[in-house]
C-alpha cells in the first residue's frame, strides 16, 4: 500500500494482506439507489442519469444502503453486503499489477474538455481495469469503511487492516469529476466527515467472498 514519491499520508509504503473479498464492478447508481429510497421513504433527489453514480451520498447513507441490500437479498452473518476497506479498494484499484500508479496503467489519462462539466458520467464509460472492476479511480469519489488518520500506515497492520478504532473523518478513495486529476492515483488518499453530502461523493458496495457466495 501508499506510493514512496506521494503525499504524506500515503508513506510509508508497507505490505499488507486482505482476506478474499467481493466488490461490486460498478458504482452504486442512480437507479439503485432510487430503489432504496422508494423501499425507505426517503427523500427524493434529482440527478441526471439513472446509469450514473449516486452522488449527495454521506457514509451514513451509504452505510444505510448496504444493510438494506442485505436485507432484500437474504444476507446473513459474513455475507452481509459493506464498504470495502481503504486496503480492499487499493488492492483491488490496481487490477493485480503491484505498485501500478493507476487502475489503467503508470500515466494519468489525457482527459477532453467535454468531460464532467455538470456532474458524473454514467458509469463503465472506459474500460475496466484488471480485475474486471469499471470507474475505479474515476466520476465519484467512494467511501470507505474505516476511520481515516493521515499517520495510520505507521501503525497498520500486516493482516486485513480496518483502520484506525476511532476518528473524526471516515476515508474515501477516488478520483471524482470536480477533483479527478489530485486523487486519481490508486494510492491517493482522501476524507471528509461522515455526515457530509457532496456532489462529487458516492460509493461501491463490497463484501466478504465466503462459499456461499459463489
Amino acid at each position: 500500500m501508499g506510493q514512496e514519491n506521494g503525499r504524506d499520508d500515503e508513506r510509508p509504503v508497507h505490505r499488507v494482506t486482505v482476506a478474499p473479498f467481493l466488490l461490486c464492478r460498478f458504482q452504486t447508481t442512480n437507479a439503485h439507489w432510487e430503489a432504496f429510497r422508494k423501499a425507505t421513504g426517503r427523500e427524493k433527489v434529482e440527478f441526471a442519469h439513472e446509469t450514473a453514480p449516486a452522488a449527495w451520498v454521506n457514509w451514513f447513507d451509504a452505510m444505510a444502503y448496504c444493510h438494506w441490500l442485505s436485507a432484500e437479498w437474504g444476507m446473513r452473518g459474513a455475507l452481509r453486503a459493506r464498504l470495502p476497506t481503504e486496503a480492499e479498494w487499493e488492492f483491488a484499484a490496481r487490477g493485480g499489477v503491484e505498485g501500478r500508479l493507476y487502475p489503467w496503467g503508470d500515466a494519468p489519462r489525457v482527459y477532453q474538455a467535454r468531460r464532467w462539466k455538470d456532474g458524473p458520467e454514467p458509469v463503465a464509460g472506459f474500460e475496466p481495469n484488471g480485475y474486471g472492476l469499471f470507474d475505479m479511480c474515476e466520476n465519484v469519489h467512494e467511501w470507505c469503511s474505516d476511520w481515516y488518520d493521515a499517520g495510520y500506515y505507521a501503525v497498520s497492520p500486516a493482516e486485513n487492516p480496518q483502520g484506525p478504532a476511532h476518528g473524526v473523518r471516515r476515508a474515501s478513495r477516488g478520483g471524482a469529476w470536480r477533483h479527478h486529476v489530485k486523487f486519481s492515483r490508486c494510492a491517493a488518499r482522501s476524507s471528509i466527515p461522515p455526515e457530509f453530502r457532496y456532489a462529487d461523493y458516492g460509493f461501491r458496495v463490497g463484501g466478504e467472498a465466503v462459499k456461499e457466495a459463489i
